[in-house]
C-alpha cells in the first residue's frame, strides 16, 4: 500500500504542484473553493476532499475519515492559505480574523487532530507552509497575513517539541512564488521584488513541491523543528 499523503490549499499553486508530483503517495487532496481546478487533478493517485480546515468540526470529521479509510497517515502539508492585502488604514479585525483562521488556526487544528492519528501510530510528518513575511520580509499592507505565518513557524517548533519522537514537524518559508497569490502583482513591482532576490526572478510552485517532498521523504530524516527557506536569497533586510 502506498503510503498516504494529505495536503491542504492543493486545489493552486505549491499545493496542486505537491499534489501532481506526490507519484508514491496516495494524496488526499483538500480544498475548500476551487472546485473545478481541484477535479483537473484527480487520478489513481489523487482524492479530493472538501473542508474548511478552519472549521473544528470539519477537520474532525475528516480525522474519522482517515481512520476508518485507511487507519493511518503518513504525512500531513499545510498548505493552505489566503492573504487580504490592503492598505494599513483599511484592515479591518474581520479581515485579520479570517486570515488567521485559515492560515493559522487552521494549521493548529490540522496538526492537532491528524497529527493525533501520527503520534498513536508512533511515526509521521508534518510539512507546514510559512513566508519569509513571517521572518523578515515585512509588507505593511500584508501584516495579517505576516503576523499569521510568523505564527505558523512558532506553532511548528512547539509541535515538534509536542509529537517528538514519532512525528517531524518543519516548516518551509518561500519567497516571492508564481502562483495565483501573486498573479495581480504589476510589473513595477515585480521588478522590484526582483532586484531584492540573488537568482533576479521569483520561484516556481515545483520548487517549493520538491522541497516539501524532500522533507515528506526518509532522506530527511534527522531534520526536525525547523525552518527552511526558499526565496532565490533575498537580501532585502
Amino acid at each position: 500500500m502506498k503510503k498516504i499523503m494529505l495536503v491542504t490549499g492543493g486545489s493552486s499553486g505549491i499545493g496542486a504542484m505537491t499534489c501532481k508530483m506526490a507519484k508514491n503517495y496516495h494524496v488526499i487532496l483538500c480544498y475548500n473553493n476551487g472546485i473545478e481546478r481541484a477535479e483537473k487533478l484527480v487520478d489513481d493517485n489523487i482524492e479530493l476532499y472538501k473542508i474548511d480546515i478552519s472549521n473544528e468540526e470539519e477537520v474532525i470529521n475528516l480525522k474519522k475519515y482517515i481512520e476508518n479509510k485507511f487507519g493511518t497517515i503518513d504525512v500531513l502539508v499545510n498548505n493552505a492559505g489566503i492573504a487580504i492585502d490592503t492598505l494599513f488604514e483599511d484592515k479591518t479585525v474581520e479581515n485579520f480574523k479570517k486570515t488567521l483562521n485559515v492560515n493559522l488556526i487552521g494549521t493548529f487544528l490540522m496538526s492537532k487532530y491528524i497529527g493525533e492519528i501520527m503520534y498513536n501510530n508512533k511515526k509521521g510528518n508534518i510539512i507546514n507552509i510559512s513566508s519569509t513575511n513571517g521572518i523578515d520580509t515585512y509588507y505593511p499592507m500584508s501584516l495579517d497575513y505576516d503576523a499569521s505565518k510568523a505564527g505558523v513557524i512558532s506553532l511548528t517548533k512547539n509541535l515538534a517539541v509536542q509529537y517528538a519522537p514519532y512525528v517531524r514537524v518543519n516548516t518551509i518559508a518561500p519567497g516571492w512564488v508564481n502562483t495565483e497569490m501573486n498573479k495581480e502583482l504589476d510589473d513595477e513591482f515585480i521588478n522590484n521584488e526582483n532586484k531584492k532576490i540573488l537568482l533576479n526572478r521569483f520561484g516556481e510552485p515545483e520548487e517549493i513541491a520538491k522541497v516539501i517532498l524532500f522533507l515528506a521523504s526518509d532522506d530527511a530524516s534527522y531534520i526536525n523543528g525547523t525552518v527552511i527557506r526558499v526565496d532565490g536569497g533575498n537580501y532585502q533586510c
